[in-house]
């Protein structure tokens, strides 16, 4: 399954009121490992920063003054999306961003959900987490994942962050708190996550010896005396078969 994980930086926080996008950040998920594919554009909105929104991600329009508009880059980020997954914090907040830009461009770039499904990852945190806080900061602290480096809001560096966070709410329960509460959502230690390389060798695969083997078989044979019919006893034979039959034939010539 392939996903992008998505974030946006804006000139203010009202689409309505035509302001724009000013970065765009998304980082690549395959089969929930990161592949090192991401693509990130600032963007010249051509209008002016709302104070507020300069506050929060420090994008300045000098900065901005030359870099591309959406249009010159909408065939670029919508090949990166394509087909994938969104996955998004307060989706309708970017999703409205993204569908105002491409609604200036003309009917025939339609919506971004022509392109991709979308995934909130906020709706997903207050499913896990009711009545309380689920910022992507506070989610951060509850799931252990290292957050220091935003000191201002970025795209490219949040999207990096909430892929993360959506890895660590969706894994499972990778604790060992065996009584928690049915339904008290992921159990993760305080343990920031630590990301393995996606070039990483293969875990090797250990077979069971002829005497662990017969061990087991052993251990069959005194359940069923006892009553006990395990539904593995086939299963566990044909695998000992199949073992036995591709092991390399011991050379009994004497010398």
């Amino acid at each position: 399954m392939r996903q992008v994980v998505l974030d946006t930086e804006t000139t203010g926080l009202e689409v309505n009121l035509d302001h724009r996008i000013v970065e765009i950040g998304c980082v690549e998920l395959v089969d929930r490992r990161h592949t090192g594919n991401h693509f990130h554009r600032y963007l010249n909105p051509g209008r002016a920063i709302d104070a507020g929104a300069l506050e929060v991600h420090g994008i300045t329009a000098e900065f901005l003054a030359d870099k591309p508009t959406f249009d010159q880059v909408v065939d670029e980020f919508l090949d990166f999306v394509r087909g994938a997954q969104l996955v998004i914090h307060n989706a309708p907040f970017d999703v409205g961003f993204l569908n105002h830009e491409l609604a200036r461009l003309g009917e025939g770039y339609g919506r971004i959900e022509d392109y991709c499904e979308v995934l909130d990852t906020l709706a997903l945190a207050r499913q896990l987490h009711p009545g309380q806080k689920n910022s992507l900061d506070a989610l951060c602290k509850r799931y252990g994942i290292d957050n220091s480096r935003r000191e201002l809001h970025g795209a490219l560096l949040d999207a990096e962050i909430l892929a993360d966070v959506y890895l660590a709410m969706t894994g499972g329960q990778v604790g060992l708190a065996l009584d928690a509460a049915p339904g008290a959502g992921v159990v993760l230690g305080a343990e920031a996550i630590r990301r393995l390389p996606p070039d990483r060798p293969p875990l090797p695969v250990i077979a069971a010896s002829a005497a662990e083997r017969a061990a087991h078989r052993a251990l069959l044979a005194r359940m069923a005396e006892e009553g006990c019919e395990p539904l593995w006893d086939l299963e566990a034979e044909a695998q000992d078969q199949n073992q036995m039959a591709s092991a390399p034939t011991p050379d009994n010539t004497s010398v």
